[in-house]
């Protein structure tokens, strides 16, 4: 088996061995400590342009199935693991994990001790990062490379991973209501969770005017989870403030979360590490319940955590907080129908303590849900 090294634009470089394509890819390093769920972490278009180091030490073994894709492509730039299964053991399985990620020639790295990458990034920050594998070059040769590499501040991202047209997820029985999804990078779970509830949703491309947007006369507007940096949205912000004038509902997650905040005149900020994986602890400061959710997302929002804030939309407050390091995690407005989460509801594949924000959608589009 070929040599492979993982090379960070701080020197750092570690030697593993060939895994999935052969080549050299580009992205920022960034880990994810979930246990389960790397189908859907690789086809998550959030992930876009980022190298995935999985913390836990053992992937691969359920293989792959096409049921569990969140979009119709691995969106990661490259994948870093430790042990790969040798063997592929799940009843829905249709293929091995690295016959899938050399078919859709991701460069990828195994044997190397993801555990201590993760280590190394939680203490100097996620940074850019190449895979080299197969390839003969020097370490000087590698090292300078990454550093030529792009970096994910002032990235805009969204529209190489939002859908070129519209299209309709039905709504599951009785249609309740209809919703406008601007897609800044979506999930497929997310329209499959809003259908589940009675909702028709119409997935459009994140550029659509506000009037496009008004032409499907919705109920509400969910702003999708996504890639890059929020403070290269101007744009989607200004569409983002129509909605906010017309007093149509608003719910934001991820990506949309910090668009919205944008949009309300808060800034953004890039975090040392990020927050990714299926087990940070938020607690909803309504209920004083905590939450274990599911979170990606490399920026967060820089709002007043304590009492009410004011905005030309009238009075709001910071709904939700990390109990890892008190980032804002959800906001709410409180005289219009508007609010978002930092994290992901959907949960796809876990945990499903926050499915509820939902309903709270539901809700506030029947006009029965205020947040006093």
């Amino acid at each position: 088996m070929a040599s492979a090294y993982l090379v960070l634009d701080d020197g750092r470089i570690f030697e593993g061995e060939s895994w999935g394509a052969s080549g050299e890819t580009f992205g920022e390093a960034v880990f994810a400590t979930g246990m389960t769920g790397y189908q859907e972490t690789l086809t998550d278009p959030s992930y876009h342009k980022q190298v995935v180091v999985m913390t836990a030490p053992h992937i691969g073994n359920t293989g792959v199935n096409p049921h569990d894709h969140e979009s119709e492509k691995i969106w990661v730039s490259g994948f870093v693991v430790r042990n790969p299964s040798p063997v592929t053991s799940n009843w829905r399985s249709t293929g091995s994990l690295e016959e899938w990620l050399i078919e859709e020639g991701i460069v990828c790295i195994q044997g190397v001790d993801t555990r201590a990458i993760t280590r190394h990034l939680r203490d100097r920050g996620s940074m850019r990062v190449g895979i080299f594998s197969g390839l003969e070059m020097t370490r000087e040769e590698m090292v300078i490379a990454v550093r030529k590499s792009p970096t994910m501040v002032g990235a805009n991202l969204v529209a190489d991973v939002s859908t070129k047209s519209p299209y309709v997820v039905p709504a599951i029985g009785e249609k309740r209501f209809t919703v406008v999804a601007l897609d800044l990078g979506i999930k497929a779970a997310t329209p499959r969770a809003l259908s589940e509830r009675g909702v028709e949703v119409h997935v459009l491309p994140y550029n659509s005017s506000f009037e496009e947007i008004k032409s499907y006369s919705p109920d509400g507007v969910f702003l999708s989870n996504g890639p890059g940096d929020p403070a290269s949205m101007d744009k989607t912000v200004e569409i983002v403030r129509e909605i906010l004038g017309a007093e149509i509902p608003i719910f934001g997650i991820c990506f949309g979360h910090q668009i919205l905040g944008r949009a309300l005149g808060f800034s953004t900020y890039k975090l040392q590490f990020g927050h990714r994986g299926i087990n940070q602890p938020v607690i909803d400061r309504s209920t004083g319940k905590v939450e274990i959710t599911a979170h990606n997302h490399g920026f967060a929002l820089q709002a007043p955590t304590e009492g009410t804030f004011t905005t030309v939309y009238g009075p709001g407050e910071v709904t939700h907080l990390s109990l890892n390091d008190g980032v804002v995690e959800g906001l709410a407005l409180l005289e219009r129908p508007a609010f978002s989460v930092q994290y992901h509801p959907e949960a796809a594949a876990g945990p499903h303590d926050a499915s509820y924000l939902f309903d709270r959608f539901i809700d506030l589009m029947a006009g029965q849900w205020v947040i006093l």
